[in-house]
């Protein structure tokens, strides 16, 4: 009786660095909620954030970052520039650099959604907050 040996050939895909992850972060937690970065590379973010029902981000602007959200459930209030918008699971926005903006839970089952980070600098310190509801605006 012959005996058949399977083999299994793995090829490795190397990426630039230009687009490879620097790997995932620990869950932070927030007055409003949490969030996850799910994969960092250089000029993006990608984050899962839950924002508890009720509860709201600071109206807030970046120098040096734009975003992009998709609901992925819940609803989503959303304040952007002069614009605001109820966004549902699937719907998306975008938040342009250098503009106020603010994203609200308003339902009663805890949002989440995808964030991605378009930008040369992606710190949380580049937040200019005009208004929290729990005190983090510098006066």
């Amino acid at each position: 009786m012959a005996r058949y040996q399977e083999t299994t050939q793995t090829e490795t895909l190397h990426l630039p660095p230009a687009i490879t992850s620097k790997g995932i972060a620990a869950r932070e937690l927030r007055p409003w909620g949490a969030f996850t970065v799910l994969e960092e590379g250089r000029g993006y973010k990608i984050k899962r954030i839950e924002v508890k029902p009720g509860h709201r981000l600071s109206l807030q602007m970046h120098h040096h970052r734009s975003e992009h959200w998709i609901v992925v459930s819940g609803t989503a209030r959303v304040v952007c520039g002069e614009q605001e918008v109820l966004l549902s699971n699937n719907e998306s926005t975008y938040v342009p650099q250098c503009t106020s903006h603010r994203l609200e839970n308003p339902g009663v089952i805890p949002l989440v959604l995808i964030e991605v980070q378009n930008g040369e600098y992606l710190g949380e310190d580049d937040i200019i907050r005009y208004q929290d509801d729990y005190a983090r605006t510098k006066d």
